[in-house]
């Protein structure tokens, strides 16, 4: 092949480009009890049982609580995940 049509080479930091993070972040209601919530998020998140306390009880004082930062897509894999157990979860960026 010559220089005209061969393909120009790519170092590995231009092929993982970082994907912007956003923001989940669970939000108190009058409807699900704490043990509800606190199993959800050890079923469908990396956090602890020591994490997932502390984040409802903070959502339950504060009105929410920031559960973690991801990218766009599995953020909002998350809000639909917890809303198909009736809890509110919403993402946004995390500029």
């Amino acid at each position: 092949m010559n220089a005209a049509t061969s393909k120009p080479e790519l170092d590995s930091e231009q092929c993982t480009q970082e994907l912007p993070p956003f923001r989940v972040i669970l939000h108190n209601d009058d409807v699900n009890t704490f043990e509800h919530v606190i199993v959800a998020i050890l079923q469908l998140t990396p956090l602890n049982e020591g994490d997932a306390i502390t984040c409802t009880a903070e959502a339950h004082e504060t009105g929410c609580s920031l559960l973690l930062v991801t990218h766009q897509e599995r953020a909002e894999l998350y809000v639909e995940q917890f809303a198909a157990k009736s809890i509110t979860v919403t993402c946004e960026p995390d500029v």
